[in-house]
């Protein structure tokens, strides 16, 4: 017999890491993940079974069809907005092609066992396009409706795979409505910038605020690539990580959308540079502007409206703009570099 497990692809990313720990701190469900490479020997003796390959590759799916039973899915593989507007081809096939191949494989799954497959789906406030500053400072918080028309191949890429999502999961309604076996539960958070202590910065646009950070701890010179007066939304990467398990856990009955957005602060990168300044007084931090980053950030909104998941599925950030550097941030950066 199958046994069921939870599947997280792109295990090895920056929300991975804290993923894979809690829940194997939680010890509910055996984890199994796919990943290009394989985990950090940290995180690797946490799971059941490493795939090392693509979910590109069809048949590396349908192994893990065969061997295992799949309850929850925490599809978080992708090729992130900065590093996609170098390969956008690259970053369709692995955004939207594997997102559909992963799930058609939920659907498979759902098929099989009889029941629905829990789909959380990180999307990203990429989605969002505004076109110029002047809009971006009168709209103020943008809901998951307005504004879609985004400017990156990867927000191109998140705001399909949401719909792409949300077809699969009017199909599970409809199947539930007719009192029948479920397939796809999709549910997908509109994940604002996250800031790790953990992981390094992997090439996201809103990278700028780690990277000021790991600089600083590191006694290097940093020259950050917007504009002081650049805003956009941020959270913790525990809160982003909390946020997902959540959502997981959610009586779908009290959901009224598939998609969501969150956020906890959304500082201007001056006031974050004076955060890095107070925990590490010695750093150099500056700023260069680079044209086509800038034009992307000030594309996203300055904030956005969380209200759906506050009110649907009680999400409530742990740390504000001060907690997260003085408690989380500085703290585990400093100490990280202290030891190496």
């Amino acid at each position: 017999m199958r046994k069921p497990v939870t599947l997280i692809t792109g295990a090895g990313g920056e929300i991975g890491h804290g993923l894979i720990e809690r829940l194997a701190a939680e010890g509910r469900s055996a984890i199994i993940t796919i990943d290009l490479l394989p985990l950090d020997p940290t995180l690797a003796h946490e799971v059941e079974r490493e795939f090392v390959g693509s979910i590109l590759d069809t048949n590396l799916l349908e192994r893990v069809l065969s061997e295992y039973e799949i309850d929850t899915i925490y599809h978080l593989a992708a090729i992130l907005s900065t590093r996609g507007e170098f390969t956008p081809v690259t970053a369709h096939q692995v955004n939207v092609e594997g997102t559909l191949n992963v799930l058609d494989f939920a659907q498979a799954q759902g098929e099989s066992h009889g029941r629905p497959v829990t789909f959380l789906y990180p999307s990203s406030i990429a989605a969002y396009g505004l076109p110029d500053l002047d809009t971006k400072a009168r709209v103020g918080k943008v809901k998951e409706h307005e504004w879609n028309q985004p400017m990156t191949m990867y927000g191109c890429n998140k705001l399909y795979c949401e719909h792409l999502g949300s077809y699969y999961n009017l199909h599970y309604k409809q199947l539930a409505a007719e009192h029948l076996a479920g397939k796809v539960d999709f549910r997908a958070i509109r994940f604002p910038g996250l800031i790790s202590a953990v992981t390094l910065p992997s090439g996201g646009t809103s990278d700028f605020a780690p990277e000021m950070i790991h600089a600083a701890a590191q006694g290097q010179p940093y020259a950050c690539f917007v504009r002081p007066d650049s805003r956009i939304p941020f959270m913790a990467m525990p809160d982003a990580v909390e946020a997902l398990l959540t959502l997981a856990a959610a009586d779908r009955g009290q959901l009224r959308t598939n998609v969501y957005n969150i956020t906890a602060f959304n500082p201007s990168a001056a006031e974050i540079r004076d955060l890095v300044l107070a925990g590490f007084g010695a750093a150099s931090i500056t700023f260069e502007t680079d044209v086509k980053r800038q034009a992307i950030v000030d594309s996203w909104p300055a904030d956005v409206d969380d209200s759906a998941a506050k009110t649907q599925w009680g999400f409530s950030p742990r740390f504000d703009l001060e907690h997260a550097f003085s408690e989380y941030l500085i703290p585990n950066i400093r100490a990280r570099y202290e030891t190496t």
